[in-house]
């Protein structure tokens, strides 16, 4: 019997509450109060609903989580609060550094800390607009990651909608994972049919989310911890004060909070707690890597700021690594894409970690002299901070006689070049300027997901266009034609013209990860953004001096001497000749042209509580507007913007004449400059 629209209405939107209410119950506090079969008849009947009136369907509703069509690949997502990741302490020791700094920074004589579990899943932001799910993206690169909001959809224990009267405006941080039964049991179903198994329960994760069909990632029974509020917009409110005030928001909101999370007077306890956890690590349904340890206190998280890559409040300790013992079969060398040797154990496969491990680094010539490492000796191995596998030692006694010691090769394997090794470096580097293999590796490094993010074009494909001459260097590739790809083994209509797109795409590349495509020394993705930003164009970078290099935060002489030696040699001028005429961005958008907004070379000092905005939210309409957010005064300091009971930093600006300006004053100068811009890109 089919009700009317107006009944159906209130029928749907009751039973999306008492289903969003059960789910709650039974997967984030594991206490149903109804039987499965009472919950599928009460989904039923929202189904059949639903499907009588589709346009009643919304995105909260319980119908939504099973995945919807498979989709043609993930969209790239901004994060308007950048997910940097953690400084490591391996030691107790550098727990009691970490605190130390800590008292420093922020003048306090017994700061508090939250000691939380550290899930070793993938990290996810979800953005909540008037309390619905509305994007769900992974960490990426910390800038931006990718849009997977359907799959995420289809983990049970992330509300589609927050329980109470939250903010209009939410975003929090968390870690997807997948439990270790459940990552068993899925590894049995892909060994009965075939498939490639998951190394450990973070692969999995990660490879389950990341699957084009919503309906796949709902099969794999993920879930998800929850534990940073990232952004609070409501007028008037600034949101929880401390880190323990924001994980019972969290949880008060439906999302899943990890129940072991703990309030620590002193960095005593946090170290007990790190103890505890070290020995029962193991007890868990889930894998952990360690402790991440955080200031209570979000007002001084906030003042004491951040590195270019990390949060100077928090630290991740590290567990001791495991170690096993196996066999060194064979030693080998890679030259990477500076031209780096770098000698590689071939070992006996070992399950260590939660994985497979079959190689190690050796580093150098040095570390394999100084372990006196030889092929067939038996050592033992080391996953240090739980990834990289490293041969710790040599066990000397159980030795027959036939192992042999490595020679270290004279010239490059792979070209016969000279190799050579300056004065004070560990380093041995092939001196071929055309040798295939640093040209390999660095097509491999240019075409990554962190560089131009070239989908599909991997390894054995760079190998076969360099083996066929096709190309030449990063710049050949734009060139490359639909009839020569058809040309390769393997190679469809259906291929080439994918490849061929995501060549194309990538010419709409942000300057600063073209330049960390260049793959010039020393100069990593951080470091990429910071000259995109300070210098603005490859022109501007190439051309510019040692002083002013140094005049940059953050940049010393070995990256000044990098640049200005890349910007020295011809064949690198060629490429980026080449690069230009493809069409790559070499320079910032214009809307990012910082000399083009109203602030620019402004720098401002928040202290205090603010009423209107959130501190992120006020950092981020600065840096909006050409401003630079500063974590401490100086006499550099433009402005000190005091908000309710503002700290020292109030006291310094005073002693310094810093302009200081109220909570009122700052947003009339943010609203003038604002204006200013507009007129501006009219005028434009």
């Amino acid at each position: 019997m089919k009700v009317s629209k107006t009944e159906a209405n209130k029928a749907i939107a009751a039973l999306r509450e008492e289903l969003n209410r059960h789910n709650y119950l039974y997967y984030v506090l594991d206490q149903p109060e109804i039987t499965d079969a009472k919950y599928d008849q009460l989904y039923g009947k929202l189904v059949a609903l639903e499907e009588q009136y589709p346009e009643l369907v919304t995105a909260d509703s319980p119908t939504q989580r099973v995945g919807g069509a498979a989709g043609a690949g993930f969209q790239t997502v901004h994060h308007r609060i950048p997910l940097l990741s953690l400084n490591n302490a391996f030691s107790e020791q550098e727990l009691g550094d970490f605190d130390q700094r800590i008292k420093r920074l922020t003048g306090a004589e017994n700061p508090a800390y939250v000691a939380e579990l550290k899930i070793d899943g993938l990290t996810v932001a979800l953005t909540y607009q008037d309390g619905v799910l509305t994007q769900g993206a992974t960490r990426g690169d910390g800038v931006t990651g990718e849009e997977v909001t359907a799959n995420l959809k289809t983990v049970r224990t992330i509300p589609l909608r927050l329980r109470g009267t939250p903010p209009g405006l939410v975003i929090v941080r968390g870690e997807v994972y997948m439990n270790k039964g459940d990552f068993e049991t899925l590894n049995r179903t892909r060994e009965d049919s075939g498939e490639t198994l998951f190394a450990n329960p973070r692969n999995a994760a990660a490879g389950s989310l990341r699957q084009l069909d919503p309906k796949i990632t709902a099969a794999r029974r993920l879930d998800g911890f929850f534990y940073d509020l990232l952004w609070w917009e409501q007028a008037g409110d600034n949101g929880p004060a401390t880190q323990e005030d924001a994980l019972t928001q969290l949880k008060e909101w439906g999302l899943k909070v990890n129940p072991t999370s703990t309030l620590c007077a002193s960095i005593e306890e946090v170290i007990t707690f790190c103890r505890r956890w070290q020995g029962e690590r193991l007890t868990l349904p889930y894998e952990i890597d360690g402790i991440v340890v955080k200031l209570n206190s979000l007002q001084a998280q906030a003042e004491i700021g951040t590195t270019a890559k990390a949060p100077r409040s928090k630290i991740a300790f590290k567990f001791p690594a495991q170690e096993v013992e196996t066999q060194v079969r064979e030693i080998i060398v890679n030259v990477g894409r500076t031209g780096a040797v770098t000698p590689l154990a071939l070992l006996t496969p070992v399950q260590i970690g939660g994985s497979v491990v079959s190689r190690a680094t050796l580093h150098n010539d040095d570390f394999i002299r100084e372990k006196e490492i030889r092929i067939g000796d038996t050592v033992i191995l080391r996953k240090a901070g739980d990834v990289i596998p490293e041969i710790v030692r040599v066990v000397k006694e159980k030795r027959t006689g036939e192992e042999r010691e490595f020679q270290f090769p004279t010239a490059c394997p792979v070209c016969g070049s000279s190799v050579y090794r300056e004065p004070g470096e560990a380093v041995t580097r092939c001196l071929g300027a055309a040798c295939p293999a640093q040209l390999k590796e660095f097509i491999i490094h240019f075409a990554s997901r962190g560089a131009m993010n070239i989908e599909g074009l991997g390894p054995s494909i760079i190998s076969m266009l360099l083996t066929r001459e096709m190309i030449k260097d990063p710049a050949d590739l734009y060139a490359l034609t639909f009839d020569q790809l058809l040309t390769l083994e393997r190679f469809g209509e259906k291929s080439a013209r994918n490849l061929l797109t995501a060549i194309e795409r990538s010419k709409a590349t942000p300057f600063d990860r073209v330049l960390f495509a260049l793959g010039i020394r020393h100069v990593g993705a951080e470091m990429a953004r910071r000259l995109a930003t300070s210098f603005r164009s490859i022109d501007q970078l190439l051309s510019a001096t040692k002083e002013e290099f140094l005049a940059v935060p953050d940049i010393g002489e070995a990256i000044a001497e990098s640049v200005i030696h890349y910007a020295g040699e011809e064949q690198n001028r060629r490429l980026i000749h080449k690069l230009k005429q493809a069409g790559l961005q070499m320079a910032l958008a214009p809307e990012l042209q910082e000399a083009a907004l109203p602030l620019t070379g402004k720098t401002f000092v928040l202290t205090g509580s603010l009423a209107v905005l959130t501190r992120s939210a006020a950092e981020e309409a600065i840096r909006r507007l050409g401003g630079k957010p500063g974590s401490s005064v100086s006499r550099h300091t433009d402005y000190v913007v005091a908000g309710k009971d503002p700290g020292s930093k109030y006291q310094k600006a005073q002693e310094l004449g810093v302009k200081i300006l109220d909570e009122d004053e700052f947003q009339n100068l943010l609203q003038e400059a604002a204006a200013r811009q507009e007129r501006e890109e009219v005028d434009c």
